[in-house]
């Protein structure tokens, strides 16, 4: 059974399919793995026992019935702290929300169920989700899976570790900025970033609406193939066939390469080398709309975070952590003609980036320029915070800016990732890529 923790959610749906697998007694050996993990505390803010338990009962009721609601019928996930769930806490990392409770489940959370997902419970994010490092003296600090000492990489960190762990076959996050790729790449997971407005958001406690996105976790792209489709209700990409061979990758070199320390560098070329070897044609190119939009960040992330924030931080700035706060405040100097004016220059900006890369299968950089910082340090040294914060989200902040979707993938190099973006809405394009790249990854390996 133990076996069972570490298995990919695809998986384990085929096995409860197959009969192999009880839905309740997979429920069980999540949930006991839970209870006697030395980090459960750091890594769930909630377990929903209750449910979870409610939920695979029926899930077994079906599969001896041979009703399954779809692939993933029976399967434990578990969900990001800012995910309504009815009658269950979600305080998205803060105490501002101390004891929110909402009504009823966000709408992803409601799809998921109606695919026979089990809910495991909620996972420790940064504050507000507004930090790539996940870093959170607030609520909990998840640990990194490949350095006990380090941070997980955030927002999503819980949702990275829940699954890196064992404690989950499948984490749901968000990502505005890079916060389900950064601690997916970190924690050596498979991390899909959705092109914003394709997933709903309704029951998502937001950061920057305009860039919030809902994606998964996960241990392979067919797990976030599968998942994706649960979230939407819909049917998943179909990655059967897919190949390398004749695929065109534009590799950035414009911004995505500077500052790359070693180890995350070496990862990357040899992942490059391996797509080569594997047929696909990889081009360098230079975007210098990239190196254009990077400045507009502040006026497009912090003045639209500070703008739905203000009232209830500036309510209560002492239950912050200091920094977050700091950063939600840089908002204020933000004026309407600046906002306004940054979306217009970075609209002419994707409308380049478009142009640019109109002919590649996928765009390739490295997932993150550093790897997972030390977590007393990012606490006592706040230059270090601050130069590693910023770095952590640099690549992937690439995807959001140009309105991309994105997937990273493990090198096999711990916490180094590789990341492929796509085009606006191409998610099932971009999968199948993801597909054949990530088999060229492991057979090199």
């Amino acid at each position: 059974m133990q076996d069972w923790l570490r298995m990919t959610a695809g998986d384990l749906g085929r096995a409860i399919a197959a009969g192999a697998i009880d839905p309740e007694a997979l429920c069980d050996t999540y949930l006991a793995a839970i209870a006697v993990h030395p980090l459960r505390d750091r890594i769930y803010s909630m377990v929903t026992e209750g449910r979870a338990r409610a939920e695979a009962a029926a899930a077994s009721a079906r599969a001896k019935a041979g009703q399954r609601l779809g692939p993933l019928d029976g399967v434990p996930i578990s969900w990001k702290d800012l995910f309504d769930s009815a009658g269950v806490a979600t305080e998205a990392g803060s105490a501002l929300l101390k004891g929110r409770v909402p009504a009823r489940d966000a709408e992803v959370l409601r799809n998921a169920t109606a695919a026979g997902l089990v809910c495991l419970g909620k996972t420790h994010m940064s504050e507000l989700a507004f930090s790539g490092l996940g870093l959170n003296p607030v609520t909990a600090t998840p640990p990194c899976v490949n350095d006990a000492a380090a941070v997980p990489g955030g927002s999503s960190s819980g949702a990275a570790t829940s699954v890196a762990f064992g404690l989950a076959a499948c984490g749901i996050g968000s990502d505005t900025g890079g916060s389900v790729r950064i601690p997916a790449a970190w924690n050596d997971l498979v991390g899909l970033k959705t092109t914003s407005g394709r997933v709903s958001l309704d029951g998502v406690v937001p950061l920057c609406a305009k860039f919030d996105t809902v994606g998964p976790l996960a241990r392979s792209v067919e797990d976030a193939a599968l998942m994706l489709a649960a979230l939407e209700g819909g049917k998943p990409a179909d990655l059967r066939g897919a190949v390398l061979k004749g695929r065109k990758f534009a590799a950035l070199t414009t911004v995505v390469l500077d500052d790359l320390r070693p180890e995350p560098g070496a990862a990357y070329a040899a992942a490059v080398a391996r797509l080569r070897a594997a047929g696909a044609i990889v081009e360098e190119i230079e975007a210098p709309e990239v190196a254009q939009a990077m400045p507009l960040s502040p006026a497009l992330f912090t003045g639209e975070a500070y703008g739905l924030w203000r009232e209830a931080i500036e309510a209560a700035p002492e239950k912050m952590f200091a920094p977050i706060l700091e950063r939600f405040r840089s908002g204020r100097e933000i004026g309407a003609a600046d906002y306004v004016a940054a979306w217009r220059r970075l609209d002419e900006l994707r409308a380049a980036w478009r142009r640019r890369v109109a002919g590649y299968d996928a765009m390739l950089m490295p997932s993150a320029p550093i790897l997972p910082p030390d977590a007393d340090r990012l606490m006592n040294d706040a230059a270090y915070y601050v130069t590693e914060n910023l770095l952590a989200l640099r690549n992937t902040r690439v995807g959001n800016l140009m309105g991309l979707c994105a997937v990273t993938l493990p090198t096999g190099t711990p916490s180094c990732g590789i990341m492929l973006c796509g085009l606006p809405m191409q998610e099932e394009r971009l999968l199948r890529v993801a597909a054949a790249t990530e088999a060229a990854l492991i057979r090199g390996r």
